[in-house]
Protein backbone atom coordinates (compact mmCIF):
# COMPACT_ATOMS: atom_id res chain seq x y z
CA UNK A 1 0.00 0.00 0.00
CA UNK A 2 2.94 2.46 0.96
CA UNK A 3 4.59 1.93 -2.78
CA UNK A 4 1.29 2.55 -4.39
CA UNK A 5 0.75 5.72 -2.31
CA UNK A 6 4.40 6.78 -3.55
CA UNK A 7 3.96 5.90 -6.77
CA UNK A 8 1.01 7.80 -6.82
CA UNK A 9 2.26 10.42 -5.59
CA UNK A 10 4.96 11.08 -7.86
CA UNK A 11 2.85 10.83 -10.70
CA UNK A 12 0.94 13.62 -9.05
CA UNK A 13 4.53 15.62 -8.77
CA UNK A 14 5.35 15.14 -12.47
CA UNK A 15 1.98 15.71 -13.79
CA UNK A 16 1.64 19.33 -12.17
CA UNK A 17 5.20 19.83 -12.95
CA UNK A 18 4.43 19.23 -16.52
CA UNK A 19 1.63 21.62 -16.20
CA UNK A 20 3.59 24.33 -14.49
CA UNK A 21 5.68 24.21 -17.76
CA UNK A 22 3.01 24.19 -20.33
CA UNK A 23 2.04 21.88 -22.74
CA UNK A 24 3.58 23.43 -26.18
CA UNK A 25 6.38 24.85 -24.40
CA UNK A 26 7.24 20.88 -23.55
CA UNK A 27 5.66 19.32 -27.01
CA UNK A 28 7.03 22.25 -29.14
CA UNK A 29 9.94 23.86 -28.07
CA UNK A 30 10.89 25.15 -31.25
CA UNK A 31 8.00 27.46 -31.29
CA UNK A 32 9.10 29.83 -28.87
CA UNK A 33 9.09 33.13 -30.12
CA UNK A 34 6.53 33.19 -31.86
CA UNK A 35 4.44 36.19 -31.68
CA UNK A 36 1.14 35.59 -33.25
CA UNK A 37 -1.02 33.15 -35.41
CA UNK A 38 -3.56 30.36 -35.53
CA UNK A 39 -3.71 28.54 -32.27
CA UNK A 40 -2.81 24.85 -32.28
CA UNK A 41 -5.84 23.15 -31.08
CA UNK A 42 -4.18 20.36 -29.67
CA UNK A 43 -1.69 22.38 -27.23
CA UNK A 44 -4.95 24.38 -26.57
CA UNK A 45 -6.80 21.35 -25.34
CA UNK A 46 -4.12 19.70 -23.02
CA UNK A 47 -3.96 23.28 -21.62
CA UNK A 48 -7.23 22.76 -21.10
CA UNK A 49 -7.56 19.37 -19.25
CA UNK A 50 -5.12 20.72 -17.21
CA UNK A 51 -7.52 23.74 -16.60
CA UNK A 52 -10.31 20.89 -15.50
CA UNK A 53 -8.30 18.68 -13.63
CA UNK A 54 -6.25 21.57 -11.58
CA UNK A 55 -7.05 25.17 -12.12
CA UNK A 56 -3.84 26.93 -11.43
CA UNK A 57 -1.63 24.46 -13.29
CA UNK A 58 -3.89 24.81 -16.33
CA UNK A 59 -4.25 28.84 -15.58
CA UNK A 60 -0.61 28.81 -15.74
CA UNK A 61 -0.11 26.77 -18.42
CA UNK A 62 -2.22 28.52 -20.56
CA UNK A 63 0.14 31.69 -19.50
CA UNK A 64 3.40 29.84 -20.13
CA UNK A 65 2.30 29.18 -23.72
CA UNK A 66 1.09 32.25 -24.83
CA UNK A 67 3.99 33.87 -23.31
CA UNK A 68 6.72 31.78 -25.17
CA UNK A 69 4.37 31.71 -28.28
CA UNK A 70 4.01 27.90 -28.16
CA UNK A 71 0.54 27.61 -28.74
CA UNK A 72 0.54 29.14 -31.75
CA UNK A 73 1.16 27.11 -35.39
CA UNK A 74 4.34 27.29 -37.10
CA UNK A 75 4.32 29.21 -40.33
CA UNK A 76 2.50 32.37 -39.33
CA UNK A 77 5.71 34.91 -39.38
CA UNK A 78 5.88 37.42 -41.93
CA UNK A 79 8.97 39.25 -43.35
CA UNK A 80 9.16 42.09 -45.79
CA UNK A 81 12.66 43.13 -47.19
CA UNK A 82 12.36 46.06 -49.27
CA UNK A 83 15.45 48.38 -51.74
CA UNK A 84 15.73 50.27 -48.56
CA UNK A 85 16.11 47.59 -46.36
CA UNK A 86 19.50 46.83 -48.23
CA UNK A 87 22.82 47.78 -47.82
CA UNK A 88 24.99 47.27 -50.35
CA UNK A 89 28.73 46.83 -49.84
CA UNK A 90 31.35 46.65 -53.00
CA UNK A 91 34.43 45.15 -52.43
CA UNK A 92 37.13 43.41 -54.63
CA UNK A 93 36.96 39.63 -53.73
CA UNK A 94 40.24 38.74 -55.40
CA UNK A 95 42.41 40.80 -53.19
CA UNK A 96 39.83 40.15 -49.38
CA UNK A 97 40.23 38.20 -46.94
CA UNK A 98 37.61 36.41 -44.39
CA UNK A 99 38.72 39.41 -41.97
CA UNK A 100 38.46 42.47 -44.41
CA UNK A 101 34.93 41.66 -45.44
CA UNK A 102 33.88 40.89 -41.73
CA UNK A 103 35.41 44.47 -41.24
CA UNK A 104 33.41 45.88 -44.19
CA UNK A 105 30.72 44.53 -43.18
CA UNK A 106 30.71 45.63 -39.56
CA UNK A 107 31.44 49.40 -40.89
CA UNK A 108 28.93 49.04 -43.33
CA UNK A 109 25.76 47.53 -41.10
CA UNK A 110 27.25 47.78 -37.58
CA UNK A 111 26.91 44.20 -36.87
CA UNK A 112 29.42 41.76 -36.01
CA UNK A 113 29.96 38.53 -37.95
CA UNK A 114 32.13 35.73 -38.54
CA UNK A 115 32.60 34.01 -41.77
CA UNK A 116 33.93 30.62 -40.86
CA UNK A 117 30.57 29.76 -39.24
CA UNK A 118 29.57 26.01 -39.74
CA UNK A 119 25.54 27.39 -40.35
CA UNK A 120 26.98 30.33 -42.74
CA UNK A 121 27.31 29.58 -46.68
CA UNK A 122 28.76 32.54 -48.97
CA UNK A 123 27.53 33.31 -52.32
CA UNK A 124 28.58 35.63 -54.80
CA UNK A 125 25.21 37.68 -56.78
CA UNK A 126 25.72 40.18 -59.29
CA UNK A 127 22.27 41.63 -58.80
CA UNK A 128 19.08 42.05 -56.61
CA UNK A 129 17.55 39.36 -58.83
CA UNK A 130 20.51 36.99 -58.10
CA UNK A 131 19.76 38.15 -54.38
CA UNK A 132 15.70 37.38 -54.72
CA UNK A 133 16.76 33.61 -56.75
CA UNK A 134 19.14 33.02 -53.77
CA UNK A 135 16.33 33.66 -50.97
CA UNK A 136 13.76 31.70 -52.67
CA UNK A 137 16.03 29.06 -52.52
CA UNK A 138 16.72 28.79 -49.20
CA UNK A 139 13.90 30.34 -47.29
CA UNK A 140 11.77 27.54 -47.89
CA UNK A 141 13.91 25.40 -46.47
CA UNK A 142 14.01 27.32 -42.91
CA UNK A 143 11.04 27.12 -40.33
CA UNK A 144 9.00 30.19 -39.66
CA UNK A 145 10.34 32.29 -42.27
CA UNK A 146 8.76 34.20 -45.27
CA UNK A 147 10.23 37.11 -47.38
CA UNK A 148 8.60 39.53 -49.53
CA UNK A 149 10.57 41.73 -51.87
CA UNK A 150 9.71 44.71 -52.97
CA UNK A 151 11.89 46.36 -55.77
CA UNK A 152 9.89 49.58 -56.98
Amino acid sequence: MKTIMKILRTGICVTLIAQLAGCGTILYPERRGQRAGRIDVGVAVLDGIGLLLFIIPGVIAFAVDFSNGTIYLPGGARGSLGRNDITVATFDPKHSTAATIEEIIRKETGHSIKLNQANMKISRLESLEDMKKRFTEVVPREKNIRVAFNTK
